[in-house]
């Protein structure tokens, strides 16, 4: 009597344990969760608030020499076009290298795991405020190495951030875009140094604190992130970070996973059955389980495979194309607003802080897109329910329209970009901040959706990299703009507005690859059912 009392406590004691463990685990995650989503607003994209920056900067006579070098003797005006180049270069320079050493980092980030890719951004991205901290109009060159160090900083946090997605399942895609959709929202930081600046705080203070705040990415690192990598789909009872004291489960293998446990391992023996036929009849219908599924295992993909895809390339345009339109917006934004205010200090002061303002919003348009996506993955999978459908099917279906209105998104925001008309602008940062938002976090989402998420670092990385040579063009843009063109970019955005054109064959590629494999997959699932059939009846002819 005293054994069969003290199974149910014992069962009752495991199910309260199990109960607090899943509840201190989901409080963790909601803490990764925001503290990621605080991290990424406030720091990982401040390079693209570059034009709140730049007021400050001229303000403090940046590179004010060649101004006067440029100088028209004859009149009382000045030709600061040089110093604008000078300007403008390195936020090309940063925003390339923003892109570009996306492959490397993302391969030590898939290689040796969270922890060391973030103490790498954080060594760089404390060097790069530290840097413009100690910078002055006579050493203004260091903000080429300076801004280049918060590019690689930023962009590592947000790579390493965005695998907390997986912690939340099936809202997996809308927390990807909200991290990206933070990530835009970083660049109105520089908004904020520019109205504190403006109030009398000095651009070394404020650039020391935020030096300063590299003890609270050191935090997150040890205690709210993995040491590898967070899995997807999440292994049950999976835990992560210092405070955990058992293994942590970040990297399970393909064994792992499909390694019974002790129950499993239980109940297959007949410890639970004590009907041998039954349990018989349980290890048969599994065996012929196992190799239904192994029949049914897709093979291996490996990386260069992905990599050298039509989807990947149209992809790659896709992206290219429409982030060059966006950069070449950021970088020419200053002297733009000059020449529509007819150098009017109070007014490029007005519409730089309202453009700064609108960054603010991306946070709150980006998570438009992971619902987009989220929603139309889950439409599709009532829909092929009846056929069998597949998760990773009806997620690349729902990429489709997502991918389609980004590209609609830009195109509305270059159109008004192209209209020289100063209160249009208002309408241009909106539908900016809006297509921006789209644009990286429905980059991300694509691919960990479309290609193996072991290969997610390696094909963000090159798909940035291979981006940000395409967007040095903005260089060359912006010079014939102040050259050739006399400060008259109409011609440049139509241009531009044409090769936008190119982004729309993505979707229908993505369209056209979900029928190849829906047909693969209708293929597979009719040459199964005669073997499933067969089995069946050999099974009841046994029995």
């Amino acid at each position: 009597m005293d054994s069969e009392n003290k199974l149910p406590q014992d069962q009752e004691g495991s199910a309260l344990d199990a109960m607090e463990h899943q509840g201190s685990g989901m409080a963790k995650r909601l803490a990764t969760f925001i503290s990621g989503l605080v991290e990424c607003m406030c720091f990982a994209g401040v390079i693209f608030g570059w034009a709140s920056l730049v007021f400050v900067l001229k303000d403090l006579h940046y590179f004010e020499d060649m101004c006067m070098s440029a100088a028209n003797q004859t009149t009382n005006q000045t030709d600061c076009s040089a110093q604008d180049e000078q300007l403008s270069l390195i936020f090309t320079i940063g925003s390339f290298m923003n892109n570009f050493m996306t492959f490397p980092t993302g391969y030590i980030f898939d290689r040796f795991g969270t922890t060391v890719a973030r103490l790498l951004a954080i060594s760089a991205y404390t060097s790069g405020t530290l840097l413009v901290a100690f910078s002055t109009a006579a050493t203004a060159v260091i903000l080429f190495p300076a801004l280049s160090l918060l590019s690689v900083g930023g962009i590592l946090l947000i790579l390493t951030n965005m695998q907390v997605g997986n912690l939340f399942g099936k809202h997996r895609s809308t927390v990807i875009t909200l991290y990206n959709g933070a990530f835009d929202s970083s660049s109105a930081v520089f908004l904020v140094i520019k109205l504190l600046y403006e109030q009398g705080l000095a651009l070394r203070t404020m650039f020391l604190f935020m030096s300063a705040c590299s003890a609270w990415h050191l935090v997150r690192t040890f205690f709210l992130m993995p040491r590898h990598h967070i899995p997807y789909p999440l292994p049950p009872g999976y835990t992560y970070g210092m405070s955990c004291r058992r293994r942590s489960q970040s990297y399970r293998t393909y064994e792992e996973k499909r390694r019974p446990s002790s129950l499993d391992e239980g109940q297959d023996s007949g410890n639970l059955h004590p009907n041998s036929a039954l349990s018989e009849e349980n290890a048969t219908t599994k065996g012929h389980t196992e190799t239904t599924l192994n029949l049914k295992e897709p093979a291996v993909v490996s990386f260069w495979s992905c990599v050298f895809s039509q989807l990947f390339f149209w992809h790659l345009m896709w992206l290219s194309v429409m982030q060059l339109r966006h950069y070449l917006f950021i970088g020419t934004l200053n002297p733009m607003l000059i020449q529509l205010s007819d150098k009017d200090a109070s007014l490029v002061s007005h519409y730089t802080n309202a453009f700064a303002f609108t960054q603010l919003c991306g946070v709150l348009c980006a998570p438009w897109n992971g619902l987009i996506l989220d929603r139309h993955k889950r439409g599709q999978k009532k829909q092929g329910s009846s056929q069998g459908v597949p998760d990773s099917l009806a997620d690349l279906r729902s990429c489709v329209l997502s991918l389609l209105i980004t590209v609609l998104q830009c195109i509305a925001f270059s159109i008004c970009a192209s209209i020289p008309v100063l209160p249009v602008q208002y309408a241009t940062f909106i539908l900016q901040v809006l297509s921006r938002s789209f644009l990286y976090g429905g980059n991300a989402a694509f691919l960990a959706i479309a290609f193996p998420l072991e290969h997610f670092g390696k094909l963000y990385g090159i798909i940035m990299g291979l981006s940000a040579v395409v967007s040095l063009l903005q260089y060359p843009f912006f010079s014939l703009i102040k050259g050739p063109l006399k400060e008259d970019p109409f011609y440049v955005n139509i241009g531009l507005i044409i090769l936008m054109l190119l982004a729309l064959v993505n979707p229908f590629m993505v369209w056209r690859e979900c029928r190849r494999r829906q047909k693969e997959q209708d293929a597979t699932h009719s040459s199964t059912i005669p073997v499933l059939t067969a089995e069946k009846s050999g099974l009841e002819s046994s029995i």
